[in-house]
């Protein structure tokens, strides 16, 4: 019998709707860097790529991360770029491939700030690049560790820019909405976190509620490109690739600091990511970080963090056996009582294009099983 024979699926397999925003399930395809772009341009296989997973029943396919029109915004030459001819042509195409499979895609505009390179073999090591072309809110490039000076007024607002271009562009091509990555350590979580905002002018600040300025302000130029009705999610999470023990907020109410601000600015979701979905945010209570963000805001979260899986990412990174399965009975209990509104697969997905149909049948003694080896290509 499947592990999943005995569990009302239901919840995870009912449409959804919030605005202008209508999907066929709670299923998002989580944003994954894959780097098969040459020279940033999506080519007929990335949209190949991303059909397929529309196909297989993803509700929503969130793109791996794409660069803004930003000179400092990428650090890898293969990931795709979010600006140039020929690369909005690549993305033109994506869209079009989804769009026939019956599917919904949004990009994920993503600018890495002050941020070391990890080598894909090694994530503890990094590439050795000319960081003194990069932008970022202090000059942290992580705690405690200053190489550089932050950046003017006039550069954040320039970047500000960059970012609300970016959102424009994404509605211009026709995607179905956008989100900005502004988590795990990178640019505009560099602002967020108090480890690499040092400023002591409009842009800083001693607590998160003011260190949220530049989020707000992003989130308000974006807004005011694309208009009211064209869905913005905010990606954005507690813990760091430089400090995985981070915390931006310590307790709920700090969190609603943070949170309320965005979501006046215009955030209609917020994605909340975890290393483990299943973990509780705060003492006393066993809401996880998409909970917290759901009840506090009042708007629709989406929850992430090895779903599908038994082991979290960093487990299964380097380790050439495919990663066991985990039960989904969990994510059904808090999908079931409205602990949040959508659930993102990463490496499941990635693994298996079908995974949603499959789990849908009860069929997962026929999932393709994730390894490090599913990085090689995309299948």
């Amino acid at each position: 019998m499947s592990q999943t024979a005995a569990l009302d699926l239901s919840s995870l397999f009912q449409p959804f709707s919030h605005g202008p925003l209508h999907l066929a399930n709670r299923i998002v395809m989580a944003p994954m860097t894959r780097c098969f772009s040459p020279g940033g341009v999506p080519g007929a296989d990335v949209a190949a790529y991303y059909r397929r997973r529309a196909e297989g029943g993803a509700g929503l396919i969130i793109t791996e991360g794409t660069w803004i029109p930003h000179h400092a915004a990428a650090n890898e030459e293969n990931a795709p770029r979010f600006y140039g001819d020929d690369a909005l042509s690549g993305w033109r195409h994506v869209v079009a491939q989804v769009h026939a499979a019956g599917g919904k895609i949004m990009p994920q505009l993503w600018h890495t700030g002050l941020t070391r390179r990890p080598v894909l073999e090694n994530l503890y090591e990094a590439v050795v690049e000319d960081l003194s072309l990069k932008v970022s809110p202090s000059g942290y490039v992580m705690p405690g560790e200053k190489i550089g000076e932050g950046m003017t007024g006039a550069q954040i607002e320039a970047l500000i820019e960059a970012y609300a271009q970016g959102a424009l562009t994404a509605k211009t091509l026709g995607f179905d909405g956008v989100e900005i990555h502004g988590a795990h350590g990178y640019m505009v979580d560099q602002f967020f976190w108090h480890e690499t905002n040092k400023r002591t002018d409009g842009w800083g600040g001693a607590t998160l509620a003011e260190r949220a300025r530049f989020g707000v302000e992003m989130i308000r130029a974006c807004r005011a490109l694309v208009g009211p009705n064209f869905p913005i999610i905010l990606r954005f999470s507690q813990w760091k690739l430089q400090d995985y023990t981070a915390k931006l907020a310590q307790t709920p109410q700090e969190l609603a600091s943070f949170l309320e601000p965005l979501a006046d600015a215009g955030v209609d979701i917020f994605h909340a990511s975890q290393r483990r979905f299943w973990e509780a945010e705060f003492p006393g209570s066993d809401l996880n970080l998409a909970g917290w963000a759901q009840k506090l805001t009042g708007k629709p979260a989406i929850t992430v963090g090895s779903i599908g899986l038994e082991q979290e990412m960093l487990q299964t990174m380097f380790s050439p056996e495919p990663a066991a399965q985990s039960r989904l009975d969990r994510l059904i209990e808090m999908l079931g009582r409205g602990d949040f509104h959508l659930a993102a697969i990463g490496r499941a997905l990635l693994a298996d294009p079908q995974w949603a149909l499959k789990i849908r049948g009860h069929a997962e003694a026929a999932l393709l099983p994730y390894s490090v080896a599913a990085l090689a290509s995309l299948s």
